[in-house]
């Protein structure tokens, strides 16, 4: 999957990379549901936000080893209101907005 968008080949995925590769899951989202199952995905402990240990454990898990300073960036791009953290809504609109090319 992150070989899809790892057009130079250099084995890592920085925040662009990982908006696209998500927008692709999204596109095949078919209804409100599947997109609440992909934040669950995310979001390991369930308290309705995906932190920056929980998004580093996923994207580690996807075979992305990413610096603090990278995962960081990933959070704070999406992270609206300034928490730490992205929680739904926050989720939606960065995937909504990739999926359809804003």
């Amino acid at each position: 999957m992150i070989n899809e968008v790892d057009a130079d080949d250099n084995r890592t995925i920085d925040f662009p990379k990982f908006l696209n590769l998500m927008a692709r899951k999204i596109k095949n989202i078919d209804s409100e549901e599947e997109l609440k199952k992909t934040f669950q995905f995310f979001d390991k402990n369930q308290n309705g936000f995906i932190s920056i240990v929980e998004l580093r454990h996923v994207m580690s898990n996807l075979g992305e080893k990413l610096v603090d300073e990278e995962v960081d960036e990933m959070i704070h791009r999406v992270d609206v209101d300034g928490h730490g953290h992205i929680n739904y809504e926050e989720f939606v609109k960065v995937m909504m907005a990739n999926s359809l090319g804003w």
